[in-house]
This record gives C-alpha cells, sequence and structure tokens, in this order.
C-alpha cells in the first residue's frame, strides 16, 4: 500500500513540475521578461532574476521528467525541495502572498515524498540500483 500512495504522489508531484516547465519552454524568453518584470522593483537585482528565470522552467521541466519516471528521485527531491524555497523566497520578495501557499504545498510534498524515498518501488530507480 505504501509503495502504491507513494507512486501515485509522486506522479502527481512530478506532473505539476513537468507541467509548469512544459508549457514555459516553448515561450522562455517571454517568461523570463515577465519575471523580470515582476521582480522590478524588489531588492533583487537583474543580474539575479534573469539567469533564474531561464534556469526554473527548465528545472521543472528536468525534476517533473525525473519525478514521474521514478529516475534518482531522492536528488530530484531534493533539487525540487531548493527550487522550492527559492520561489517562496522570491515570492515573498514582491509580496504576491496569493502565490506562496500553493509553493508550500508543493515543498512539503517534497519534503513527505523525501522523507518516505524507501517506498519507491514502482520506478526506474531499484532496476538501475540493484
Amino acid at each position: 500500500m505504501h509503495t502504491t500512495v507513494f507512486l501515485l504522489l509522486r506522479l502527481a508531484l512530478g506532473a505539476s513540475m513537468f507541467g509548469h516547465g512544459l508549457v514555459r519552454l516553448p515561450k522562455l524568453r517571454g517568461f523570463s521578461q515577465w519575471m523580470v518584470a515582476s521582480f522590478d522593483r524588489s531588492m533583487l537585482p537583474k543580474s539575479l532574476v534573469v539567469p533564474f528565470s531561464y534556469a526554473l522552467p527548465v528545472a521543472e521541466f528536468i525534476i517533473g521528467l525525473l519525478l514521474i519516471f521514478g529516475l534518482f528521485t531522492r536528488p530530484a527531491l531534493v533539487a525540487g525541495g531548493v527550487t522550492m524555497v527559492l520561489l517562496i523566497l522570491g515570492t515573498s520578495l514582491i509580496e504576491n502572498w496569493e502565490a506562496v501557499p500553493s509553493q508550500l504545498i508543493h515543498a512539503a510534498f517534497f519534503a513527505v515524498l523525501l522523507q518516505y524515498v524507501q517506498f519507491n518501488r514502482w520506478a526506474i530507480d531499484p532496476l538501475i540500483h540493484q
């Protein structure tokens, strides 16, 4: 039962991350411009926002893909958690309080899955780590 629960949560979180990255990658320049504009009045310099705005969709896409396949699951969960911490910090700096709860929920799911990663049996990881 634990393996099924872990699988469903891993797939759901993976689909969310993958979907975020997938829709942003084709319009990467526009997404970057939107993010830079969003942070225009924040204390973060543009020199930090621009590279992050280009890296974020790529990270979301890769983390999501890894979680969907159950490949490098533990590092993908850690990377996803770190991504959420950075997003929560950035969202707080621009006072977009409406977005923080969703990001906190994602962070909580990353943490819970990381805590129970031993139940990651329906995945590629167990096949390559035999």
